[in-house]
């Protein structure tokens, strides 16, 4: 049995019959700076085996859509499986888009969880200047910034990139 349309060969939706690779009910990003869930530092906080991690594009595993208001700049990134969605809220914090948008890191930045959609989102406070009339970047409505940041190399879990064919 497959677990259904978001689980793993072993068997329901978080990967097996006990849960994630840590053994709890979601792998969820309950663990400290010591490592994953259980303490482990061989996990990350998503309760992925970091041995497990391959060096791929963020868009590999995520679609992601961008716009402007204002000066401001809006990125919704999403996941297409319940099991990618939790590493995308435990891995793409504030701090970790600004280390992939470098020139997001001086902005106030806020995040959104929206679970329902398998999805956060982030509002780039002043990345526009004065907004799209008065902005002299090469992208002034921010319409790019989605698709730049799913260029960015990230270490992603194997088990989501061998997994399942998705939908």
């Amino acid at each position: 049995p497959t677990g259904g349309p978001t689980g793993g060969p072993t068997g329901g939706p978080t990967g097996g019959p006990t849960g994630g690779p840590t053994g709890g009910p979601t792998g969820g990003p309950t663990g400290g700076p010591t490592g994953g869930p259980t303490g482990d530092p061989d996990t990350d906080v998503s309760g992925f085996i970091r041995q497990e991690m391959i060096r791929a594009p963020l868009g590999v595993l995520f679609g992601a859509r961008s716009g402007d208001k204002g000066g401001d700049a809006n990125i919704g990134v999403w996941a297409r499986t319940n099991r990618a969605y939790e590493w995308l809220r435990a891995e793409l914090t504030v701090e970790r888009l600004k280390a992939l948008l470098p020139e997001a890191a001086p902005l106030r930045t806020e995040r959104y969880e929206l679970p329902n959609l398998r999805a956060v989102n982030f509002v780039i406070h002043g990345i526009l200047g004065e907004g799209v009339a008065a902005s002299t970047r090469f992208d002034p409505q921010g319409k790019a910034l989605g698709e730049w940041l799913r260029s960015r190399v990230v270490d992603l879990p194997g088990e989501l990139l061998t997994g399942e064919p998705l939908p």
